[in-house]
């Protein structure tokens, strides 16, 4: 018989943390899962300890491919799953999970019917564990049955990896991961959002999500990389593109929401390195949000803070020299009243 639960396992050059991350799936308290490990034309020794955990436990499987990124393992992976498995999950091989993650995952989708749960997470780093700020205000609370029309915050939850779906539901939404971009998390993520009848959201911690230290930084840490900030914004448009197609008129307004997210939120993460970037940078910057700025339509800016208004009026008018003075002032102004806050 199939197992219960699929999980989906790209693994890419991390030698230095697979072990830690098959351990943690190995240790856990829900044990009838196949694991399909995804070896993504690895360089390194990653694929040798795949191997060894696949000759051990019957539960791993190793498949492999040429590199080709992430989402295209990911995608590599769910062709590979046994037919029939109920529920479908996916972990980054640099992560690792706490012993009870997918019990109580699949034990509250066996409870609700919902199509999907999502949990917190926690930043794993050499000290310790953490909170994860990017996590902390969708999963705020335990919330059964909700949809992110209830739930507005659940726009921010774009991560793969913290959640458990119902294989039916995945499969019948008909989305694949994105491939040849970095941040390919959002254009499945976010979609399957709008898509469900309803998800859990569980307060929980179910995923420690790694912070690479000491110079071993994952791309996305990368802060002034062009190639990242190029990505991050096409991420936003597959998400924008998809919405645009739905002709339910239910998605006029999972689109406003949307938008409106990506200019209060998603973009300004930007502002703060955008002082920091090279010319390259800066010059990705203005081309690429000036775009999905053009997109988003200068009615949506309607009811933003003075401050968003200005940044965006200059972004628009490559007057990024005075966007830069703006922005280090603004951040002055902040460490200046978080200073006065300390004491």
């Amino acid at each position: 018989m199939a197992p219960r639960l699929s999980l989906v396992v790209p693994v890419y050059n991390v030698e230095r943390y697979l072990q830690e991350c098959l351990d943690s799936i190995a240790a856990q308290t829900f044990g009838d899962f196949e694991c399909v490990m995804v070896d993504d034309g690895s360089t390194d020794g990653g694929p040798a300890i795949a191997e060894e955990y696949a000759g051990q436990d019957p539960r791993f499987r190793l498949v492999r491919q040429h590199n080709q990124g992430l989402g295209a393992a990911r995608n590599t992976g769910r062709r590979h799953l046994t037919p029939g498995t109920e529920y479908l999950a996916f972990v980054d091989s640099d992560d690792t999970l706490p012993p009870h993650a997918y019990q109580l995952m699949t034990g509250t989708l066996d409870e609700t019917g919902s199509d999907f749960v999502a949990g917190n997470a926690l930043r794993l780093r050499t000290t310790g564990l953490s909170p994860s700020h990017g996590h902390r205000r969708p999963f705020r609370e335990t919330r059964l049955r909700t949809h992110v029309s209830e739930l507005p915050a659940l726009v921010t939850d774009r991560t793969a990896w913290n959640k458990v779906y119902r294989r039916s539901f995945f499969d019948g939404a008909g989305l694949s991961y994105p491939e040849g971009i970095l941040y390919e998390d959002a254009p499945v993520s976010v979609p399957h959002h709008f898509l469900a009848d309803r998800v859990d959201v569980l307060a929980d911690p179910i995923y420690h999500w790694r912070v690479r230290e000491d110079g071993d930084l994952s791309i996305t840490q990368r802060k002034t990389d062009p190639r990242g900030l190029v990505d991050r914004v096409r991420s936003m448009e597959l998400v924008r593109e998809w919405l645009l197609a739905r002709p339910e008129p239910a998605f006029a307004e999972h689109l406003r929401a949307y938008d409106r997210n990506c200019l209060v939120e998603e973009i300004p993460m930007f502002f703060w390195t955008v002082p920091d970037g090279d010319r390259a940078y800066r010059a990705a910057y203005q081309q690429h949000v000036s775009r999905l700025l053009q997109a988003i339509g200068p009615e949506a800016q309607t009811g933003l803070s003075g401050q968003l208004r200005l940044k965006y009026r200059l972004t628009q008018a490559d007057s990024m020299h005075s966007f830069v003075a703006v922005q280090r002032a603004h951040r002055l102004a902040r460490r200046t009243r978080q200073a006065i806050g300390r004491r």
